[in-house]
């Protein structure tokens, strides 16, 4: 099964690369399947790539519920 994750743009790097921050976790990322990302956009990002822009509130509802399942699976 894979798994894409909501992540914010914190900055553009390059005409199509990016650096997204996931729960604190930075990353370089690919912005070739998307136009039009500026910092602050939410994305889908799934193995290096962007592919597509998300919601604020949407990405922000995700998030969370990841956290609530990490929490459950915490002893």
């Amino acid at each position: 099964m894979c798994l894409a994750i909501p992540a914010r743009i914190e900055q553009l790097v390059g005409e199509s690369r990016a650096i997204v921050n996931v729960g604190g976790i930075r990353k370089e990322v690919s912005l070739v399947l998307i136009e039009n990302v500026v910092p602050g956009d939410y994305v889908i990002v799934h193995v290096g790539f962007a592919l597509q822009k998300l919601d604020q509130q949407e990405a922000e509802l995700t998030l969370a519920l990841f956290a609530e399942i990490s929490e459950l699976n915490d002893p």
